[in-house]
């Protein structure tokens, strides 16, 4: 196996792996009976490499990753709807009958996606060219496509790329470390272009204006 590539294993059968080096590797557990249910021919892919560059591997993976890295998995429920996506994933990257890839493609794999692309905005929301084609680029989507993600969940691509533009500022203005640097120099930072805008879109967010914000840290 190559980096980068998966395998299906059973369980039930005796047998041993071998690493030549250090190595990492994620390991998901899933019931052979729901396995048959979602995978068309899950036998025929026994022991047989899943290419590294399958889309719903390198999704599944990203996502396996990032909802553990960041504890996402505080409720029953949330645990129990991020199994459904693993398995949605998992039937995608082995060969899934027809209505499981659909059922996939409308859960897991939005799910995935979202997450992906909330992600993305995360890293490079300080970036004033940050727009929706860059993110679809990301994901291999279309612009649409992002917008339809964020949509699912009532919301907008340019709303969530200000949330997460408001949050960065909102840290940068309580931190002493910061306290040198003017609203503007904060507002440019954390992705605004405009610092009119950054002011009014933070005052409704927060209801106070930046400097009242920064003063009420610095008295404390």
């Amino acid at each position: 196996m190559e980096a980068g590539t998966a395998v299906l294993l059973s369980s039930s059968d005796v047998g041993a792996k071998d690493f030549p080096m250090p190595a990492e590797f994620l390991t998901l557990r899933i019931p052979r009976r729901l396995l048959n249910e979602i995978a068309a021919k899950p036998e025929d892919t026994l022991a047989r490499p899943i290419p590294e560059n399958t889309e719903a591997l390198r999704v599944l993976v990203d996502y396996a990753q990032l909802t553990l890295k960041n504890r996402h998995l505080a409720s029953p429920e949330l645990r129990r709807l991020f199994t459904a996506h693993i398995h949605d994933l998992v039937g995608l990257a082995v060969g899934a009958t027809r209505d499981a890839e659909i059922v996939a493609y409308g859960r897991g794999m939005r799910a995935a996606r979202l997450q992906a692309a909330k992600a993305f905005i995360a890293r490079h929301s300080g970036r004033p060219e940050l727009s929706v084609r860059s993110v679809a680029t990301h994901l291999g989507v279309t612009p649409r496509y992002v917008h339809t993600l964020f949509a699912t969940e009532g919301t907008s691509f340019t709303a969530s790329v200000i949330e997460r533009r408001l949050d960065r500022a909102h840290q940068a203005l309580v931190d002493p470390r910061r306290a040198g640097r003017t609203i503007s120099m904060i507002a440019f930072a954390a992705g605004f272009s405009n610092v009119s805008h950054f002011n009014r879109t933070y005052r409704r967010r927060f209801g106070r204006t930046p400097s009242e914000t920064r003063h009420d840290s610095l008295r404390i």
